[in-house]
């Protein structure tokens, strides 16, 4: 039998979940307020990492006693004042073309659209020796739209977990393919961090260039893991995804944007572009974490259904054969020759299209 006491003090407790919910939301919400002001103090725009680091302490030590210890709720309405300062000053930082960028993402390119001829300037086509020893090359490219013939997936990981960089590259019968990396413009100080690409840190830029720079620095020089799959797509979906990615290159050429981990990214950007391009589907928590989403293609049937999705995954690694082919002419079909669903391209017999004299 229940003691009585022990009943009503059962529904004592229910009565006040509620409250205690209640509470702990106002907590989280109140802190995630402090923590995000604080970062974009630390991450601004503001001179000398010493002063933005003591004005974000200091902004974080003042914010936790108003809100919490501070017996005085006036008290309140200074931080309240402190954090419409931050948000102020956080909406006059806007992105720029005019910095001292790093060489790897000096150029940004460009793309022009005559009917079936596209012509790209800008592709990026290095030399490396090592990771930040290379012959800086950017050339101008010309491809035509029907002669698009299918388009490949890249999962490059520079550490082991659910994060990782995602790329494209578009496939030609008559050319080698053009790749597609969506990535931050840092400055020539600066190194990357995901945190930091939260809070208007990076330039967003479109780098365009060979599989031999973009693939080959990866799996090369930085000793990354890299994967690629063949997407399951007609080539006229390609056509038109590879019509909206030159429509944002131009765009960003002419007005620059930042880079945004969760919003303005690799992944995010090209699941937006596939629907643009006419993907049907919802959003996928894999497309926040990159490194599970050939796991989301597979599940939606766009890599090749032949293997399971593990072996799949075993046999479209990529770097044993992109370092047996650097520096190769048929860098690119070298690499694909043993991998799954993928057909070989012959030798680049085809000649490359002619200039248009008219343009």
């Amino acid at each position: 039998m229940t003691p009585v006491g022990s009943r009503h003090d059962d529904v004592g407790w229910l009565k006040k979940l509620p409250r205690r919910l209640l509470r702990s939301a106002r907590f989280l919400i109140l802190a995630l307020v402090l923590a995000w002001a604080t970062l974009a103090i630390y991450y601004s725009t503001l001179p000398w990492t010493g002063l933005r680091l003591g004005l974000a302490i200091a902004f974080a030590a003042f914010g936790i006693w108003a809100l919490w210890f501070a017996r005085r709720p006036r008290m309140r309405w200074v931080f309240a004042a402190l954090y419409v300062v931050v948000l102020v000053g956080w909406s006059f930082i806007r992105p720029s073309h005019d910095r001292e960028w790093r060489t790897d993402v000096a150029v940004m390119p460009r793309a022009f659209v005559d009917g079936d001829r596209v012509r790209i300037t800008g592709v990026r086509n290095f030399d490396y020796r090592s990771r930040d020893d290379y012959t800086v090359r950017y050339e101008e490219r010309e491809v035509l739209l029907s002669h698009l013939v299918g388009m490949d997936f890249y999962i490059s990981y520079w550490t082991p977990g659910p994060i990782g960089h995602t790329f494209v590259s578009f496939i030609f019968d008559n050319a080698p393919p053009l790749t597609v990396s969506i990535e931050t413009r840092p400055e020539a100080h600066e190194g990357y961090n995901p945190l930091a690409s939260m809070f208007k840190k990076y330039e967003l830029i479109y780098v365009v260039g060979e599989e031999r720079d973009l693939v080959g620095v990866r799996t090369n020089f930085r000793h990354e893991d890299a994967y690629v799959y063949r997407l399951q797509l007609p080539a006229e979906a390609a056509r038109r995804l590879f019509l909206v990615y030159l429509e944002r290159i131009n765009e960003l050429a002419d007005r620059p944007e930042f880079y945004h981990l969760l919003s303005n990214s690799c992944t995010v950007n090209i699941v937006r572009y596939a629907n643009l391009a006419g993907r049907v589907g919802a959003m996928d928590f894999r497309h926040y974490l990159n490194g599970w989403v050939d796991g989301y293609f597979y599940d939606a049937r766009l890599l090749d259904p032949r293997f399971p999705f593990a072996e799949l995954r075993r046999r479209s690694r990529v770097d044993a054969g992109v370092e047996a082919s650097a520096g190769t002419v048929e860098f690119s079909r070298r690499i694909r020759d043993s991998l799954p669903g993928m057909t070989p391209r012959p030798p680049s017999t085809v000649p490359a299209p002619e200039p248009n004299p008219g343009r």
